[in-house]
């Protein structure tokens, strides 16, 4: 029951800081995970199992409000699930040793783009959630968005391969095209994270089953808790606060694992 109530205040927290940046979801999970000693690929399958319900739920809820636009989903989601399944199974096949450091690597950048983003940027994400709760009835502009095949595809990937990253990749790219209202780009993204998620998770039930039916069950029951109060964490909590402490604690447990790896 430890081990789960801790499990479940992990899912909750990543869930809560979720809601209130648009990502960091799996990064943070898959570095505190990798940060206990589990592998990289029975972590990053705990975490995608545990979004088939959580990005289900907020897929279904973007569908709900009109917040998806399906031109953008049909340009995505086809290259996103490949990347997803490719980089799944890889990680099924490469020995945990060859792959953590990389993996541990890539969570550390993900740190210092949530860091830059934070003390760079604050101000545009402020704006970006200000025009989430104003333009939900605006009509979509009509220039599209540019490189939505080959940035489904690394987002897939580098998601699938590394616990997380499909927001920090895919919706930030977006987001700074400014080419849809992002009220449709947030929904959409997330509407096809509900995909790679599964996707993900069928290669590694198919190469290893669930191996940790612990991590699943609190990273489900924390982010079910934490899901009405992340629409509260979106108008209250300050984005740059959250981003510093999210970005940091990420940086931290991804640099011990790395030098924990060579020394």
């Amino acid at each position: 029951m430890n081990e789960i109530l801790f499990f479940i205040i992990l899912g909750f927290a990543a869930q809560l800081i979720d809601g209130a940046l648009g990502l960091a979801y799996g990064v943070i999970n898959m570095t505190v995970l990798l940060g206990m000693g589990i592998s990289p690929t029975a972590a990053s399958a705990a975490i995608h199992t545990a979004e088939i319900f959580t990005t289900g739920f907020s897929g279904a809820s973007h569908l709900a409000f009109k917040n998806v636009d399906f031109r953008l989903f049909k340009r995505l989601i086809i290259p996103g699930v490949i990347g997803s399944v490719i980089g799944a199974f890889l990680l099924t096949k490469i020995p945990e040793k060859t792959i953590k450091p990389y993996i541990s690597a890539y969570l550390l950048i993900m740190g210092c783009m949530i860091l830059y983003k934070a003390f760079k940027e604050a101000a545009w994400f402020e704006k970006v959630r200000h025009l989430i709760n104003k333009a939900l009835d605006r009509e979509k502009p009509s220039h599209k968005p540019q490189r939505v095949i080959p940035l489904g595809l690394a987002g897939g990937f580098c998601d699938a391969i590394g616990g997380g990253g499909w927001g920090a990749i895919v919706s930030s790219s977006l987001l700074a095209q400014d080419a849809n209202d992002p009220h449709y780009t947030i929904g959409t993204t997330n509407l096809a994270e509900f995909l790679i998620a599964l996707s993900s998770s069928i290669v590694f039930f198919t190469a290893i089953g669930i191996t940790h039916w612990k991590i699943v069950l609190g990273l489900i029951l924390g982010g079910i808790f934490a899901a009405p109060l992340a629409a509260i964490a979106v108008r209250k909590l300050p984005a740059k606060v959250v981003m510093i402490c999210a970005g940091s604690l990420i940086c931290i447990i991804s640099t011990y694992t790395i030098t924990k790896h060579f020394f």
